[in-house]
């Protein structure tokens, strides 16, 4: 293998990253230190604005797509050359951390202000991305529009998807004001990285700053359905019921405990929500949602947990006496990021003289969907304890700078660097 080419002498501002990341933790700040900007909210928003104000301030061209997707370009020598990508999300969990997607877009923005402080031309342009709902905090499945920008789902069916109290996506998004013109996806990309907290405590234990992603936990996520009967709790025989809250009930134990028997193989099952109507006090209730996760490093094992969730939901149906179906289905995953951009990667990581360890993202990214049109790769930096979704979720700034700064020289091979 070649050598690497030197790296050029470019580095990234960590105090302005870390001010750019304090100002975003002010805009939907929880009493306990996190973060509540759920996406097309008020807050989300205000974060928007906030992007937008600093793409403006340094003449970056900014694009929104139909679906609130915000592009920050900046134009390289050869405007017709696919343009490198870079990003994460701006929106959070319910009770989230101010780093989580955060920082994979805030630092890709530092990124385009150090090429601009060392007066740096890049053959490609550079992108940075906010995709738009990446949680699924709000409407559901997570990841939902960069899933259109793959072409793995229409604009349409992305518009429609409604949140819990039946509010159109489509919808919240004109009532926010990021509906922009720009259609969704069908363009070329040369590439796209995405810089995230690993979400686990590995590179934390391991005393380690960077990872280098190379392949993603296989994953899927059901919406069970569940019809039962109305009937008052106290007068109705107990086996003359059809409670739909219990049918949800059994269907939620059996996936933990499905969760439980792939345990050793780090196979994971999650009941992660469960709505209920009417569910009032003095009455079973004759409808359900619940909302399951499961994932598995081996596809094929993966399989094997879908069989018995199937069979783990015909099981509730007969106990409960209700009518079970599973209504919609999702997934991402079980899938290896590209082979030269991870070699790229290591390169520089060792021009850098940067210990890395290689992992698989156990969580769900964008960059699945990505990897679907161009190629993708992504990196982690630590959070301490693996603590994330969670307001204490937390980064030491001398941990994130190194794969920021792998990052950069990354992206400058990508886009073509050219010499000031």
């Amino acid at each position: 293998m070649n050598d690497p080419a030197p790296l050029p002498a470019i580095d990234i501002d960590p105090d302005r990253l870390w001010s750019t990341l304090m100002a975003s933790a002010e805009i939907g700040a929880t009493p306990k230190g996190g973060l509540r900007r759920l996406t097309l909210t008020d807050e989300d928003r205000a974060m928007r604005d906030l992007f937008a104000a600093w793409a403006r301030e340094s003449a970056y061209e900014l694009r929104v797509d139909r679906l609130g997707n915000m592009f920050v370009r900046r134009p390289g020598a050869d405007p017709t050359a696919p343009p490198v990508l870079v990003g994460s999300h701006l929106d959070t969990q319910a009770k989230g951390g101010r780093f989580d997607g955060v920082l994979g877009v805030l630092s890709g923005l530092e990124i385009l202000r150090a090429l601009d402080d060392h007066g740096v031309t890049t053959e490609r342009s550079i992108e940075v991305v906010n995709w738009t709902n990446e949680e699924g905090a709000r409407f559901q499945p997570p990841m939902m529009c960069s899933l259109a920008f793959a072409g793995g789902e229409s604009v349409e069916w992305a518009l429609q998807r409604t949140d819990k109290a039946g509010v159109r996506f489509g919808e919240a998004l004109e009532g926010i004001g990021y509906q922009g013109d720009t259609e969704v996806g069908g363009r070329q990309l040369d590439s796209y990285l995405e810089l995230h907290i690993e979400q686990g405590p590995t590179l934390d234990q391991a005393d380690v700053d960077v990872g280098i992603v190379t392949s993603g936990y296989a994953m899927r996520g059901m919406r069970i359905q569940v019809l039962g009967e109305t009937a008052h709790v106290g007068p109705t025989p107990m086996h003359h019921r059809r409670n739909a809250l219990v049918g949800a009930a059994y269907a939620a134990v059996a996936v933990n405990e499905i969760g439980w028997r792939y345990a050793p193989e780090d196979g994971k099952a999650s009941a992660a929500r469960i709505d209920v109507w009417p569910n009032l006090p003095g009455l079973l209730s004759d409808e359900a949602q619940l909302y399951i996760d499961f994932r598995h490093p081996d596809p094929q094992r993966l399989e094997h947990m879908a069989d018995e969730v199937e069979a783990a939901v015909a099981e509730s149906a007969r106990k409960s006496r209700t009518e079970i179906t599973v209504a919609e289905r999702w997934g991402f995953g079980g899938l290896r990021f590209d082979e030269d951009l991870a070699r790229l990667l290591f390169d520089r990581a060792g021009a850098m003289d940067l210990p890395v360890l290689e992992m698989a993202s156990q969580a769900g990214h964008d960059a699945y969907h990505l990897s679907r049109v161009c190629p993708t790769i992504m990196i982690f930096t630590p959070c301490r304890g693996g603590i994330t979704h969670n307001e204490r979720e937390d980064v030491e700034l001398s941990r994130t700078v190194p794969g920021v700064r792998l990052l950069l020289h990354a992206m400058l091979e990508r886009a073509g660097y050219r010499s000031p």
